[in-house]
Order: C-alpha cells, then sequence, then structure tokens
C-alpha cells in the first residue's frame, strides 16, 4: 500500500518511527511533501518519495530556483504541491499565480506529474491548467465540481481521510465515478486523520482507513482496490 501524500516533516517525532509504523500496517512506500526536507527525508528512507514544489500558502517567499535544483535528485517524483488558495489567502494572490504557472512549466519542461491544491479557487484553477497537458494530480480532492473536467482530461484524483467522515456522502459518491486506473489514495498526514481515527494526528499509516473506506463506497474489495492504487501510483510517479 502507498500513501501518495504525506507532510513527514510536518510531524512531531523521527521520521524512522513514522515510516515503522507505517511499515507494519502495510504502508511500504510514501511520498512526502515539501522542498530541501521531503529530498532529504526520500534520501534517508528507500520507500519514500519526495514531491518537490512551493506551496500556494509560501508563494511569496518560495525560492524556485531552489525547486529546480531539487528536482536533480532521482527520489523527486513530482512537481507540487502547488496551485491556488483563495481561501487562507496567505500569499498574495498575484504571487500565488505567478508561482503555479512557474511550477506548471517546471513539470512541463521536467515531464514529471503536477500535483494540485485548490481551495476556494477551483475556476482560476482549471484556467491555469487549461494549456497544461501533462500529468495532474488533484491532492486531496474536495470539489466535485471539478470531477467532470477531471475525468474528461484523464486526471488523478486522490482521496484523503476526509473521504471517510460520515457527512462526506457526496466525496464518496465521486469516489465511485473514478476510473480505477485513476483513483489514488493518501492521508495528508499530520492533517484530516480519517474517521476510525478522528482527533488523533494523522500519519502514513492511516491511509489504510481511506482505502477501506474508498473500497466500502466502491463495493470493492480492500486488498484488491490497495493493489490499484499502488499500481497507479507506480504509474503516476514512475516508482
Amino acid at each position: 500500500m502507498i500513501d501518495t501524500h504525506a507532510h513527514l516533516d510536518a510531524l512531531d517525532e523521527d521520521a524512522a518511527a513514522v515510516v515503522a509504523r507505517a511499515a507494519d500496517a502495510g504502508v511500504t512506500r510514501i511520498l512526502t511533501v515539501g522542498t530541501a526536507e521531503a529530498v532529504a527525508l526520500a534520501d534517508r528512507f528507500d520507500g519514500v518519495f519526495a514531491i518537490v514544489g512551493i506551496h500556494p500558502h509560501d508563494a511569496a517567499d518560495g525560492d524556485l530556483d531552489e525547486v529546480r535544483r531539487l528536482h536533480a535528485h532521482p527520489k523527486a517524483v513530482a512537481v507540487g504541491e502547488t496551485g491556488l488558495d483563495w481561501y487562507r489567502d496567505y500569499a498574495p494572490r498575484d504571487a500565488q499565480r505567478r508561482v503555479f504557472e512557474s511550477q506548471l512549466e517546471l513539470a512541463r519542461e521536467l515531464g514529471k506529474p503536477v500535483v494540485i491544491h485548490t481551495r476556494a479557487a477551483d475556476d482560476d484553477t482549471l484556467s491555469a491548467l487549461a494549456g497544461f497537458d501533462g500529468t495532474v494530480v488533484l491532492h486531496c480532492f474536495s470539489s466535485t465540481h471539478l470531477l467532470p473536467t477531471a475525468l474528461g482530461r484523464g486526471w488523478y484524483v486522490s482521496f484523503a481521510g476526509n473521504v471517510s467522515f460520515p457527512n462526506a456522502s457526496e466525496l464518496r459518491l465521486a469516489a465511485t465515478q473514478v476510473p480505477a486506473d485513476r483513483i489514488l489514495a493518501e492521508t495528508d498526514a499530520p492533517y484530516l486523520a480519517p474517521q476510525p481515527v478522528r482527533g488523533r494526528r494523522n500519519e502514513p499509516a492511516y491511509v489504510v482507513h481511506t482505502v477501506a473506506a474508498l473500497a466500502r463506497a466502491r463495493e470493492e474489495d480492500v486488498a484488491g482496490l490497495a493493489a490499484q492504487i499502488d499500481l497507479n501510483a507506480s504509474a503516476c510517479f514512475r516508482l
């Protein structure tokens, strides 16, 4: 099993213990998100890979030159997470747009997937992606009106622990409509712990609960769906 999106550097303990618990739960690969620390963690652990980029919240201070340098590492497998966040507005919108466009260009140049964060900015995010013909992952999918575009353009749709929440019936319905070869699962650790462990700090081991919730929604075997997601992640991120 794989956790396709975690923030190992945001956890409040040594990553070795987190990675070990994940392995004990059957989660043998983790994609950690960030910049230099993410690459350092990928370098440290065999089953850890890095998604490297500037989050929309950090757009005002992000170092695009550093991101480019870090992508020379063989375990830097995707650009991101990047996109637009009009909900928090932690960075000026013009800076978010500029950094998003720059990272889309980098992903295009490197031939790597781009991992998208969008919140309260879906129309503007779609506009920015209109001319991008590379591999797209909609991280922590929660905007169901994006689904038709995602399906039409063959994007990957990644579900986090919130798909297991009691009030997330629309998300679970969306999960039933994603083709088998385009569905992914993630924790977004340390955020969004799934329902069986809600209230705890999330971690990669808990992706098993998200996969179980997806399997129930899709009326599929858990082991079979986990294997399919593993294959999807291998194809998407060229693992």
